[in-house]
């Protein structure tokens, strides 16, 4: 039966930059499902809000760093997939790392048993330059 689930992002000090809640996830989801499913997520969220500023995972093409997120030249819609693949390919070269009731995971094929109350933090520590 799906859950609800709350994803935060943290920086390398513990800081709470965001925190996303997401309805309908799997109770049991690999690591590289859930990345996906947070990237489709927040990529739906940016592109039916327009904005100018993307506050996701990781950099979308033709955008710039900026301490809130990404800054885009002109909003846009962003492809999802394309966002998951970057992010992905940043989880293989330690762009980030996923903490998931407080224990590191390596292996983006792990499967995970999540509860509703289940802590999943993503900590990045640096702002990634195109993934």
């Amino acid at each position: 039966m799906p859950i609800m689930v709350t994803i935060k992002d943290e920086t390398g000090t513990g800081h709470v930059m965001a925190a996303m809640t997401v309805d309908g996830v799997d109770r049991r989801i690999t690591l590289r499902d859930l990345v996906r499913m947070r990237v489709r997520e927040e990529v739906a969220r940016y592109n039916a809000q327009a904005s100018s500023v993307f506050t996701g995972l990781v950099m979308p093409e033709g955008a710039e760093p900026v301490p809130e997120g990404f800054r885009m030249a002109a909003p846009r819609r962003i492809d999802w997939e394309q966002q998951a693949d970057k992010a992905i390919e940043a989880f293989g070269r330690n762009g980030f790392f996923v903490l998931v009731g407080g224990r590191q995971l390596t292996d983006l094929d792990e499967v995970l048993e999540l509860a509703a109350d289940t802590d999943i933090c993503f900590i990045r520590l640096v702002q990634l330059a195109g993934g």
